[in-house]
């Protein structure tokens, strides 16, 4: 419990943070196509698309991003997955982030963990184009089909379009 309320405490600093620092922000659209490292089970999927929606703080080489992604079929249930990331770079960029997932009516136990490494290309003035590949990881996460905790190491590819405002 003490890791979520971590996690809260971080996501929210961050977001209210982002606004008081001079740069740029960017709304954005995107879809992220996931694959979980260990096999689970026959009956579950071990990989699927999801979709986000992100809003990005842009100030110089540091960016901070609060993402919600909504990930239709994780492992045979609905989820939505809220995330923050710190981000160096610009054009080329990497950085680590954390996030928690809430599926069948309750937030996990643990938050995960994600390390991104990406390209942010700028097609038009004002509009970017995000390719990055994600790590994420955490201890064990507990499925309600399956009877043990199960290692959810799982690598995510997406691509995200976003508008400067």
């Amino acid at each position: 419990m003490r890791t979520t309320w971590i996690a809260v405490v971080m996501i929210m600093t961050l977001a209210l943070a982002g606004p008081a620092i001079a740069g740029e922000n960017r709304l954005g659209l995107g879809t992220n196509y996931w694959v979980a490292l260990d096999d689970i089970d026959s009956d579950v999927d071990d990989n699927g698309f999801s979709w986000l929606l992100s809003y990005q703080h842009h100030a110089g080489l540091f960016t901070i991003e609060l993402d919600g992604e909504l990930l239709p079929d994780r492992f045979g249930e609905t989820a939505v997955a809220p995330q923050a990331y710190l981000l160096i770079g610009g054009t080329i960029y990497a950085g680590a982030g954390i996030g928690i997932v809430y599926s069948d009516s309750s937030f996990a136990d643990e938050p995960f963990f994600a390390l991104r490494a990406g390209l942010d290309l700028e097609i038009l003035p004002g509009l970017h184009l995000d390719i990055s590949g994600n790590y994420r990881f955490n201890d064990s996460a507990d499925l309600s089909d399956s009877a043990k905790d199960i290692d959810t190491d799982t690598i995510f590819l997406g691509a995200t379009a976003r508008i400067e405002f």
